[in-house]
């Protein structure tokens, strides 16, 4: 997984493992957008734009589990939010 350094989020009162992740998004400001990267590697990308609008570049074609997972596993790397390590052998990569 990749995904850039954010600048501080506000602190929404939301939990990480048990909110939809639709409203964990918004709480966020944060824009999920299908990736064209296919790479089975690649479980996505939270960018922070120029601008300071956030994107969470997700794969097509995952289970709804794993699309789920990855974009919370993501969004606590990528905002600095407290949750469980990121499980071997996926990484987070800061790019």
């Amino acid at each position: 997984m990749q995904k850039s350094t954010c600048s501080t989020p506000r602190r929404p009162s939301v939990n990480l493992l048990d909110t939809p992740l639709p409203r964990l998004l918004a709480a966020f400001d944060v824009e999920l957008v299908e990736s064209s990267i296919s790479d089975r590697g690649f479980f996505g990308a939270l960018v922070e734009r120029r601008d300071g609008s956030r994107v969470l570049s997700m794969p097509v074609g995952r289970s709804e589990f794993e699309r789920d997972t990855a974009a919370r596993m993501l969004l606590a790397e990528g905002l600095g939010l407290a949750a469980p390590p990121v499980p071997a052998p996926l990484e987070v990569a800061v790019l």
